[in-house]
């Protein structure tokens, strides 16, 4: 029986099952700042409002397109890959990595010019200018850098897994038959790019 083709099924199923139920502690995580942001939202509303419409959305949205195309395109490396098609699936693994690392360039900058503005947690001695807003507005920018640098954490994790799916790629370990791991990437990283169309609407869209 473990000659015909069941074990690997069974390894399959076993490791999709083990991605879902990561991806569900991922969903709680980021569930319950979605919440605590529902809250504070309330509790200040005005200054929610004044603090989202300082935001630049053309950053934001333009973020959302590049994690958007980089799901298409590590769903294309999937496929390919499934088709023992081994060039087109890593230069569309290529082209995820790439987009990833101009969405992390683009919150970097973003995150550079909130800096320089002072309009960032600081702990200790000194004050900076988010310290002379009113309460409402230091929360959101907490929250901001709280939940956006959580996020960056886990595109950078995910381009580190997907930069070993490539080399796997490349030298033949993950192929047809065994693209499990690529899916499970995959899987990984699509739901980085949901956390992100969830982001935002929070911030960018909160005026």
């Amino acid at each position: 029986m473990s000659q015909g083709g069941q074990v690997p099924h069974q390894d399959a199923f076993g490791a999709r099952l083990g991605m879902w139920l990561f991806l569900a502690t991922e969903v709680v995580l980021f569930g319950g700042l979605f919440i605590a942001y529902a809250y504070l939202r309330n509790r200040y509303p005005a200054d929610f409002h004044r603090a989202g419409a300082a935001m630049e959305v053309a950053l934001g949205v333009t973020n959302t397109v590049v994690l958007l195309t980089s799901s298409l395109t590590v769903a294309l490396a999937t496929d390919a890959l499934k088709r023992g098609l081994r060039p087109r699936a890593m230069a569309f693994l290529a082209g995820t990595l790439g987009l990833g690392l101009v969405f992390l360039g683009i919150k970097g900058f973003e995150w550079a010019a909130k800096v320089h503005l002072g309009l960032y947690p600081k702990a200790g001695h000194g004050a900076t200018h988010l310290a002379t807003l009113p309460q409402g507005e230091q929360v959101f920018y907490g929250l901001y850098f709280t939940m956006t640098g959580l996020h960056g954490v886990h595109v950078i994790v995910g381009l580190a897994v997907l930069a070993v799916m490539l080399e796997g790629v490349r030298r033949g370990s993950i192929r047809p038959g065994r693209s499990i791991y690529l899916e499970n990437a995959g899987l990984y990283w699509h739901l980085v790019d949901i956390i992100w169309i969830f982001l935002l609407p929070l911030f960018y869209l909160a005026a």
